[in-house]
């Protein structure tokens, strides 16, 4: 038998575009790193987890949920749903969930924008918005972010054009930390079109301590404003991945619609709606983040005096060119942080032991 396809080229058949799209870079292995060091345990402080376990309840409540596991989950995630409308007293019809806050940024933008429409962020911001953008065919504008590390509110007003169909404010901004306050806020949504939607990304919403820094979910009564939140993050459940939105009904109905069928798994529910009875215990768990991000930052601000105030549970290190370097050594004493090269370092916040191995590194690699 002749092998006619044996000289043939192999035909491309995935998008020439994506070629130049990074990747989204996940934290490393901490037991990779153990391994290569010789060491017991290595401390991975890269992406922006609670050190502190499951929340009480989750742990049963998935284990519960498992012993269904040959079933698919309520796809209208109705209990869960319902939970979280009573929890944040908004209508059930305005929210929708999904497989963590960056998948709803996603359904949103395939729910809002045509290929060739732009979707506006600040920049340097979250790392998935611009993957996000080309994966939906959508026009990345990137506003460089101010000097002190945050989201230029007016330049992002003005870079607005008739083709904006989207705009993300992630707030606090992730990898900096920094967080737009009330005042500029109000004016950075009076002045965008009503015509343009506006997702506020709160995915580190519970760690904020500044008065100023406003709850998004006070502007989303406005038409053209959605509410991502997470619950990978202050709630504890990385691992289950889970998110929801607070929007008009219109919206959260589009984005229902174009979510993946059963995205929100059956143990991500059970687990969800075990953590949202323990709010009181995430307070205090978030009062300890907060705790140790103040003494980090004061300790940090000694060796890269211009470290940005962060209102998240991670700080930001402007170190610029060194910030591979400085992970490197850091990764040599057995900490895993956050690098991006050529702009900073992000580092979350840990237990007080990790983050006083943290800083010692810190210490050596700067000093």
């Amino acid at each position: 038998m002749t092998d006619t396809g044996r000289h043939r080229p192999t035909p491309r058949l995935t998008r020439v575009d994506l070629d130049a799209l990074p990747n989204y870079v996940p934290g490393r292995s901490p037991a990779d790193l153990a391994r290569e060091l010789g060491l017991p345990e290595a401390i991975k402080l890269a992406s922006n987890e609670v050190p502190y376990g499951p929340l009480p309840g989750v742990v049963e409540a998935v284990a519960e949920a498992v012993a269904g596991v040959h079933r698919y989950p309520d796809m209208g995630v109705v209990a869960l749903r319902q939970a979280l409308a009573e929890r944040y007293e908004v209508d059930v019809d305005r929210i929708a969930t999904g497989c963590g806050s960056v998948a709803l940024a996603e359904h949103l933008v395939r729910a809002t924008c045509l290929p060739g429409d732009e979707l506006l962020y600040s920049w340097r911001s979250f790392e998935a918005y611009p993957i996000i953008a080309a994966t939906s065919g959508a026009t990345s504008v990137r506003v460089a972010n101010d000097a002190g590390h945050g989201h230029d509110l007016a330049a992002m007003a003005a870079a607005v054009t008739d083709r904006t169909r989207m705009i993300l404010v992630c707030n606090p901004n992730n990898p900096t930390g920094t967080a737009v306050r009330r005042a500029e806020l109000d004016r950075f949504l009076d002045a965008v079109p009503d015509d343009v939607l506006v997702v506020i990304d709160e995915a580190y919403r519970e760690f904020v301590t500044d008065p100023e820094v406003p709850d998004g979910l006070g502007y989303a009564d406005r038409p053209n404003v959605a509410v991502l939140r997470t619950l990978s993050k202050a709630w504890g459940l990385a691992g289950l991945r889970i998110g929801f939105l607070v929007a008009q009904p219109e919206v959260a109905a589009a984005v229902r619609k174009v979510v993946t069928p059963f995205s929100t798994s059956l143990a991500a529910q059970a687990g969800a709606l075990a953590a949202l009875a323990e709010a009181e215990e995430v307070r205090r768990r978030c009062a300890l983040v907060v705790a140790e991000r103040d003494r980090v930052t004061e300790a940090l601000r000694k060796l890269v005096p211009d470290v940005p105030t962060s209102q998240a549970n991670f700080v930001w290190l402007p170190i610029g060119d060194r910030a591979v370097e400085f992970g490197k050594a850091c990764e040599a004493r057995g900490v895993i942080v956050r690098p991006f090269p050529g702009d900073g370092v992000r580092v979350t916040i840990g237990t007080p032991a990790e983050n006083d191995t943290f800083l010692a590194a810190a210490e050596s690699a700067l000093t």
